[in-house]
């Protein structure tokens, strides 16, 4: 039987939830913080873990860290429907978390019964993804992990070499020149090492580095189409694969992304400023109207299609559309991957990431049937293999590949290979 770990410091909260799990069938354990979890974790050995996100002793975040540094669970973070509780869910994300749910607070008309069906839901797709998408997270926490420690020597050792220096300063009397703080830095946060993640998974095979790509193209890029533009979309484990291909898509490839995330409409902008935050791009969440130029980033709204409404002269002008669901979601990766395929003249690559249900497959076969380059997610390195395998499923995806080649395949995608690019 299943087994799944239920956090929450409101006993409401986890009998509620462990009620309706054990009523789906599964085998429920609860813990009351961050410390009991870790404990319980090692212990048990969960499935799959829910978390609440704010809680006394050890809040989720440390909690998720911890457990997927020394006992790797898929975990679902539970929060509040807040700009503190968005940005503490991302950071969970960030560390090893699959998904997230946020938790009724009154602002809409969400209730404790609609949050315990879909806990169920989420943790039935959990409880069916890719075990080796555990490793796969083990190894982003790890990474992370590493990221930080190193990033505090760092900063520890510079504050060093900074007070020398000011003591060296004070003697002679030497000038410096201030930080006007207005140069945009475009330093990558520590985060999860994408090549260091993928390769760690027990099914991942390729080893091959994606350094020399993403950190410049080497003359590489007199062999590339001219205004490329991308579209990626993602669901359940997507937030940190998007931020590790952000972090080392290139510059020098000059392209307009459009990015579909599965997510609620207060993290998108959220997620639009992580994605800025460690990218060369300028990445913004989408307004309606909005002109996309080569080295921008676009990701669409929590509660709005994106659409290409028309690319001249190498720049895309996006609408966003608040009808229907599509997939039972909104914003569909296929209303952005059609109306691409429809409207861009130049250059098109659709890539379809880690997710559950069959959005972005009828997108990729649109872009493939117009000319376009299509990639999809391995199985290996998908923490939920649903999108990339109905997409490779249609026989129109181009390349399946691991996270580590992510971006090689894109930058390759736009090679012209000596053909010269109209």
């Amino acid at each position: 039987m299943t087994r799944v770990l239920v956090v929450d410091d409101s006993q409401f909260m986890r009998t509620v939830i462990g009620n309706a799990l054990t009523a789906a069938g599964y085998d429920v354990e609860t813990a009351s913080n961050g410390t009991e979890a870790i404990e319980r974790a090692a212990a048990s050995d969960p499935d799959v873990i829910t978390m609440d996100v704010e809680m006394p002793e050890c809040n989720g975040i440390d909690a998720v860290e911890r457990i997927m540094a020394t006992n790797p669970t898929l975990i679902l973070m539970l929060s509040v429907h807040t700009d503190r509780g968005a940005e503490a869910t991302l950071d969970a994300l960030e560390r090893g978390a699959v998904d997230f749910l946020h938790k009724p607070d009154g602002s809409d008309s969400r209730t404790v019964t609609h949050l315990t069906t879909e806990v169920v839901e989420k943790v039935d797709e959990l409880a069916a993804a890719n075990a080796s998408s555990v490793a796969l997270a083990r190894a982003a926490a790890s990474a992370y992990a590493t990221r930080s420690a190193s990033a505090r020597v760092a900063d520890t050792s510079a504050a060093s070499r900074a007070v020398a220096g000011g003591e060296a300063e004070a003697g002679t009397g030497a000038d410096t020149e201030p930080s006007t703080g207005s140069e945009r830095a475009h330093s990558p946060p520590a985060g999860p090492d994408l090549e260091t993640a993928a390769t760690a998974g027990p099914r991942a095979e390729s080893t091959e580095s994606v350094t020399d790509v993403t950190r410049s193209l080497g003359g590489f890029e007199d062999d590339l189409a001219a205004h490329p533009t991308i579209v990626i979309g993602a669901s359940t484990g997507g937030p940190k694969i998007v931020e590790g291909l952000f972090d080392r898509l290139p510059i020098d490839l000059n392209a307009k992304v459009l990015v579909v995330q599965h997510m609620p409409a207060e993290f998108t902008e959220r997620f639009a400023e992580r994605l800025d935050a460690r990218s060369e791009y300028d990445v913004r969440e989408a307004a309606d109207g909005d002109l996309l130029r080569p080295g921008e980033a676009a990701v669409a709204p929590g509660d709005a299609h994106l659409e290409v409404a028309s690319n001249v002269n190498g720049r895309l002008r996006v609408r966003l559309d608040e009808g229907e669901r599509i997939h039972g979601v909104r914003p569909a990766i296929d209303v952005t991957m059609r109306t691409a395929a429809q409207t861009v003249s130049d250059r098109l690559c659709g890539v379809v990431l880690t997710g559950m249900g069959s959005d972005g497959a009828a997108g990729i076969e649109a872009i493939k049937a117009a000319g376009g380059h299509t990639i999809a997610q391995d199985e290996a390195t998908s923490p939920v293999f649903g999108i990339p395998c109905q997409a490779i499923e249609t026989g129109y995806v181009d390349a399946v590949v691991p996270v580590t080649a992510l971006v090689e395949a894109i930058v390759d995608a736009f090679s012209t290979d000596g053909e010269i690019d109209d």
